[in-house]
Order: structure tokens, then sequence, then C-alpha cells
């Protein structure tokens, strides 16, 4: 007699019905771009990057193997990696109108929800009245001009900071950003002399969507209907995490919102695009226009913040290994500056090696080395391979900055490639992204990073602390595997130059001393999560 069928026959039937279903429907009508060879149900599940491997490098291996284009397919979704730039221009800049949507991230997107932030928003009217809104205030030249005094302070109070305390190197460096973001974004002041609450939550919020939103790391974005099993199942984990990282996402938008509102209300609000918004509303904002308010600010700081404080961060590190850079890089400070003053925008210009290693700070040190991934949103047909709708795009910016075609010994930090009559290609065009994605903060992250690098090595010699022995302690340069490659932790000594560098250092408590910040305030911010008014697009 047949026996019971269990739960877990019943759950077991219902995967395998989804997958043959799903593959079913993609099966492809051209070739697929070669990759390796899918196993029966779970394809190549077993071929991605593990959780602890950097998976631009797992990728680089396919060029090798399979071409500059390849694929794998996971539970039928097919996943596209390119591995060569003019590739990834043609399809992702020349075709964007097939390649600007965001993929189905049912863990960051629905259940962390992060599915109406800029980064993994739907192409559309919303979508672009956001690009918008960040390209008037940060996303050009002219509009980052108005920030130009504010970078100066915050920088000048980077220096001071460092110097009394070099081992908060990496704290003052995501305070610098912190403050300058959060004033543009809602108006919110930083606390200088004690960490600040809202710095640390918009620390903490961009590490936990960088790994929420990591390719291939949540079985659920290939397998949406386990996020309605219950909790209690093994495997099902996800979805405590997910609860938890959602209260942190709803918290970084909903409350500098509710205090810049509460500020507006009360006349002492300080120039945001909060304020700005706001005020260009007839009457009170309409829901819809509310919330594209609150997410248009939001975006500032995830716009921003990830890539100016880690390649920051990166940069130190790199040039602790290099010290003949920092020889050069002082050089022509001393010679186009001289000791009397720090650099400013305006000398920008005159330091053609300061602005070549921000270019190489930016093509070595890559924050995102696998971009956030696109997708096609119809049929494709490129180079003989089928692209079928529905597949994930992963753009290899890692591999693009390190090929020898392009760069010369690209492994080797060298910023003197971006100098003479026939500089290498200028990495801004591909760090930051490609087509209707490229990143809305890259103006803002390109001109904190130039005046950190000028500022802290006109008055700063940088180097390794010593052991009880009296020798260097050595960090080698590393990035952490993550959607975000973070550099290896390292400690530094920062020493004034001269006591001429010193004063001007020490300058800043007298020409912007600290004051108190916005904490209290904000602290005392009651918010609570409000519903989209659009439906969602998953």
């Amino acid at each position: 007699m047949m026996g019971a069928v269990s739960y877990v026959d019943v759950l077991a039937g219902s995967i395998a019905v989804y997958i043959i279903g799903r593959y079913i429907a993609s099966r492809p009508k051209y070739p697929l771009p070669p990759g390796p060879k899918p196993k029966p149900i779970i394809g190549n599940l077993l071929d991605i990057p593990k959780p602890d491997e950097k998976e631009w490098i797992h990728w680089a291996k396919h060029k090798e193997l399979y071409g500059p284009v390849s694929s794998v397919t996971v539970f039928g979704q097919t996943i596209v990696i390119l591995n060569d730039l003019q590739i990834a221009i043609d399809l992702l800049d020349k075709k964007s109108s097939i390649f600007s949507e965001r993929p189905v991230l049912v863990f960051a997107g629905i259940m962390v929800g992060w599915e109406n932030c800029l980064a993994l928003l739907h192409y559309g009217q919303r979508f672009k009245q956001i690009r918008k809104n960040l390209h008037q205030t940060i996303g050009s030249n002219n509009a980052m001009r108005r920030f130009y005094p504010q970078e100066e302070v915050e920088v000048r109070r980077f220096l001071y900071k460092t110097m009394r305390d070099p081992s908060k190197l990496f704290e003052n460096i995501r305070n610098v950003t912190g403050a300058l973001i959060l004033s543009i974004s809602h108006g919110y002041q930083i606390e200088h002399l004690k960490p600040d609450p809202m710095v640390e939550l918009g620390e903490k919020t961009l590490l936990q969507f960088s790994l929420a939103a990591e390719t291939g790391k949540w079985i659920v974005d290939f397998l949406p209907f386990l996020r309605f099993l219950p909790e209690w199942l093994p495997g099902i984990g996800f979805k405590r995490t997910g609860a938890e990282w959602a209260h942190v996402a709803d918290e970084l938008i909903e409350k500098p919102h509710a205090f810049a509102k509460q500020q507006v209300a009360r006349g002492t609000a300080r120039p945001s695009l909060t304020k700005q918004l706001l005020e260009e509303c007839k009457d009170a904002p309409t829901p819809e226009e509310e919330y594209i308010i609150k997410y248009s600010a939001g975006a500032v700081y995830g716009g921003g913040a990830d890539t100016t404080v880690t390649a920051t961060y990166g940069f130190y590190l790199t040039l602790l290994n290099h010290p003949e850079v920092q020889r050069a890089a002082q050089a022509e400070i001393d010679s186009v500056i001289g000791p009397d003053r720090l650099p400013t925008f305006a000398d920008r210009p005159n330091l053609p090696y300061i602005n070549a290693l921000v270019k190489e700070t930016l093509r070595y040190c890559l924050v995102v080395p696998m971009g956030l991934p696109h997708v096609a949103s119809e049929d494709c047909v490129f180079n003989g391979y089928y692209i079928p709708k529905g597949s994930i795009i992963q753009a290899n910016i890692w591999q693009f900055l390190h090929d020898p075609e392009i760069y010369k010994d690209p492994h080797a930090f060298r910023p003197e490639r971006f100098l003479g009559e026939h500089p290498e290609p200028d990495p801004h065009h591909i760090t930051f992204g490609f087509g209707r994605r490229i990143c809305p903060g890259k103006e803002l992250a390109d001109h904190t990073l130039y005046l950190t690098l000028a500022m802290s090595l006109a008055v700063f010699d940088v180097s390794w602390p010593l052991d009880d022995s009296g020798n260097p302690i050595v960090t080698p340069i590393d990035f952490s595997p993550g959607l975000i490659a973070k550099p290896a932790n390292y400690s530094a000594l920062f020493t004034p130059r001269s006591p001429k560098a010193e004063s001007l250092i020490n300058s800043i408590t007298i020409d912007q001393p600290f004051e108190k910040g916005d904490s209290d305030l904000i602290e005392g911010i009651k918010w609570t999560k409000q519903p989209s008014p659009f439906p969602s697009w998953y």
C-alpha cells in the first residue's frame, strides 16, 4: 500500500515543478553564451562564486575558458558575464533601452525593502524623476560648485581629527563623507566630537545592502516562493535576517526625512535637497510626491557614500605600500601650492599628478568590482548568442580595469599611466557603471576624493606604525569579497610634515570651530514606515 505523502515530499515536488517550468519557459532559441555545463535541475548552482570568494576573480577566469561573453544558468535563471569593455559598452550603453532594468532581487528588494531605492528601482517615470532631482543637486561639476566651501571645511576637519587620533582613520573618513552627504540631503549636521548616530546608521545600512544585493548569495532570489514558507524550516533563516535589515533600511529613509520636515515646519531648516523639494510643492506634498522626495534624498547617501569612503580608505593603504607615489605627489603640491596654504578646488587644473592619482585610485581600489546587475527587458541576439528576456547581466568592471590590452602592467599602481601625450583611458568612464544606470554620485565621489587626497598629502607624511623592535607593521594590499570590496584593515601614522603644516591643520579650530550637531534632535524624532503609494513592480 502506498505510504502517506509527507510535507517534505510536497515541498520537493513543488520545487521540481517550479524549476522544470522555468527551464521550459527559458529554453533558448539560439545558443546561450558559452559556459560550464549545467547539471540537471540546479543548473550551474555549483559554478557560481562561493560566499568567501572574490566573484570578480572567479568570473574573470571565464574570459580565458569561454571567451569575453559567458553565461551560467541557476534554477532556470540565466546570468550573462561580460569580461570585455567594448561588449559592455555595446550592450549596456548602446542598447541601454533594453538593458536598464534591475533583476528581481526578492531578498534585497521585497524582503528588505530596497525595491524603491534608486539602485534597484524599476526603470520608469519614478526612476527618471529621482535621477533628475539628483542631477540638479550633485550630478554635474556646476551643481557641485555650491558645495566647494563646505567640502573644504569638512576635509580640514578630517585632517585635524586624523592628526589627533590616526587610529580612527576609517571612522574619520566615514564622518567627512557622512557630514557632507547628510547636510546636502536633509540639512542635518553631524556630531564631530562624538560618534554620530546617523553616520553609524548609514554605514550599517550600506553594509547590509551590499550583502543583500549580492548576486547568487540568497537562494530565495532563485526560488522566490521560499519566502512564503515558515521561518522554522531548515534553510529559511533568511526571513529573520530580512525582517531585521528591513527595519534598518526603513529607519535610514524615514528618520532623516521626518527630521527635515520638522525643521521646515519650525522655520529652522538648513538648505538641503529635502527642504528644496518640499518647498517646491504648492501645497502639502501628495503621498506620491513625498515618496519621491524621501527616496531622492536617500539616494544621495547611496550614490556617494560607499564609493567615497571605500576608495579613500583604499587609497591610504595603497599609498603606504608605494612610498614613491607619496613623494611624487608631495613634490608637485610643494611646487604648485607651496607651504603656506592648503590645496583647493581652484588648484585642480594645475595638479596633473594629483588628478592622475585620483584616477589610479579609482582604477586600482575599485569599490564595486562587478557593479550592480542589469537585466534584459526583452530578448536579444548579440554576436550570435541569445540573451533571453529576464537575463541578469553582470559587467566585470574589475576585469575591464585590469585588462592588459587597455592598461599596461594593470596590477601595478602607477598614476603616471594617465600622464603624457598618450595617457591610458580614464577609469571614470568605467568605474561608475554604464548606460542609464551610471552612478548618480560619481561627481560627489570624485570631488571629495580629490580634495581629501590633495589636502592630506600637503600636510601629512603617511607611514606604517612600528613594532617594539622598530620594524614597520606592514599590511599587504587586499580587498574583501562582496558587492562592495572593502580594503583590508590596517594602521597608519599621520605625521605633520612641518610646524607650518601642523599650524594649517589646527587652523580649522579657529576658522570653523566644532559646533554641537543635531543628534539630540534626530534621536527624539518619532518615525513610522509609510506604505508606498506605488504598486510593487515585482
